[in-house]
């Protein structure tokens, strides 16, 4: 699997004893990144969803989302969208009794940024939302500094029934890629 190394930051990777050999990190080894353009038909704002074989999916913005792109400073992650608090989510057991039922134009959470645009992520598939990483309400700079790892938006379970239908509609690395070749390269000139 070929790793899409400008979404990775470097610390994604660790070196072990100085010695010049890298070592995947967990989400390189484990996941598998899909892709969601224009999610919602919200030009350009794409998301990554890394899939496990166990069915978890985990939604994080995508290299070329606007507010990595562009690098934007981060005013304020909420999780109050929709009329629904998804921080109060609250999931337990096998069967996740309590999770909360999303959409693929469900909103997950809205990033107010300083320069007063406003983007509300959307899950962009169909499951049960696991949790939420309220480490960005502290932190949000996170979802910029490490978007794989612990700048992850939320941890979404399709059911078993609609697993292979959703990952049907999510394009590969490399379809991801030839779709945004010209952000990649208006970046490298």
């Amino acid at each position: 699997m070929e790793t899409n190394i400008e979404h990775l930051p470097n610390d994604q990777s660790e070196t072990r004893n100085g010695s010049d050999k890298t070592h995947l990190s967990v989400v390189e080894r484990y996941y598998k990144p899909k892709y969601i353009l224009d999610c919602q038909a919200n030009e350009d704002e794409d998301l990554c969803i890394l899939t496990h074989s166990n069915r978890i999916c985990i939604i994080t913005l995508a290299p070329t989302h606007p507010v990595v792109r562009d690098k934007k400073t981060i005013k304020q992650i909420s999780f109050k969208v929709g009329g629904i608090d998804r921080l109060n989510n609250k999931v337990s057991g096998k069967g996740k009794r309590g999770a909360q039922e999303l959409n693929a134009g469900s909103p997950i959470c809205k990033i107010a940024c300083v320069d007063g645009e406003e983007f509300t992520v959307y899950s962009g598939i169909k499951g049960q939302l696991i949790e939420v990483n309220e480490c960005l309400i502290q932190n949000p700079e996170l979802i910029l500094k490490k978007p794989l790892t612990e700048g992850y938006v939320a941890i979404v379970l399709p059911k078993l029934k609609d697993h292979e239908h959703v990952l049907k509609k999510l394009k590969t690395e490399e379809e991801y890629r030839q779709r945004r070749v010209h952000l990649s390269d208006a970046g490298g000139s």
